[in-house]
């Protein structure tokens, strides 16, 4: 968060909330890259910040042969493991600043010969036809970047073939209720886990240049299941021992008494 940003919880529709948050990764994309890119490595893949990585889980099944789509791809280093397994993948983001991360980190990690295939676009909007992927998956991508998740569950139903998975990763709901702070201030509830407002940083003229949308673990399911989707499992990761690092508010102190992440597995019915 900028120090000059103005916080706080108000309505924020589809359009201000994919402009803020377009200019909002396209200005940090560097930076963010630089800040966490050590811990995200440029081609391996974490779920969250707890460190938990799909080698590990095996949340998205053999991805061999299939062919997957990333959403809030970021600079795309789940899809370049996924990638290196053998799927046939394509990241895609809303932020063109993101994506050019991504294509700095094709030519420098990723053989000439097998780069990722990037593509600009909003996750409510997917360019691509009907049941055409294998599997669709975001590590805290798209899904709470989003004014109408439920458009985004239903878009990616739409692009995934019969019985295909959707795997998501987003901050565990419980947090919302919440201060965002590592410390033991963080461990006391501030807030209704049911108040659904935004989270909106503004510019000094009040234009939104972040947002941030709250969802309910019944309003993710029912999300889900109006979409057209089963939940097959729901993984709330607990921190590792060998986990030391802090982000933002998520912190091995606070990752002890509850959990920072939601893991949804899903299957096209």
């Amino acid at each position: 968060m900028s120090e000059f940003a103005q916080v706080s919880r108000r309505v924020a529709g589809p359009e201000e909330t994919a402009v803020a948050n377009r200019s909002w990764w396209d200005a940090e994309a560097g930076e963010y890259y630089a800040e966490h890119g050590r811990f995200l490595g440029d081609d391996d893949f974490v779920w969250g910040p707890e460190g938990w990585h799909e080698s590990e889980l095996g949340l998205l099944g053999d991805v061999a042969g299939r062919r997957v789509l990333e959403i809030g791809a970021g600079a795309a280093q789940c899809s370049r493991w996924v990638a290196g397994q053998g799927g046939s993948v394509v990241a895609t983001d809303l932020s063109a600043g993101m994506l050019r991360e991504a294509r700095r980190l094709n030519v420098g990690v990723t053989p000439p010969a097998r780069p990722v295939p990037l593509a600009q676009c909003d996750a409510v909007a997917l360019p691509f036809g009907e049941a055409v992927f294998d599997v669709v998956f975001t590590a805290y991508g798209a899904v709470p970047f989003v004014a109408d998740s439920g458009a985004l569950m239903r878009e990616v139903a739409r692009v995934l073939r019969p019985g295909g998975r959707f795997v998501f990763s987003t901050t565990h709901p419980f947090r919302w209720a919440f201060p965002d702070d590592p410390g033991e201030n963080g461990l006391t509830v501030r807030q209704s886990y049911f108040d659904r407002t935004p989270y909106v940083e503004a510019d000094s003229d009040g234009e939104a240049t972040y947002v941030e949308h709250h969802r309910t673990l019944g309003d993710r399911v029912r999300e889900l299941v109006a979409a057209g989707l089963v939940l097959v499992d729901l993984v709330e990761p607990e921190w590792p021992e060998r986990n030391h690092e802090t982000w933002g508010g998520w912190s091995p102190l606070r990752g002890r008494h509850f959990p920072g992440t939601a893991i949804f597995v899903c299957r096209r019915g």
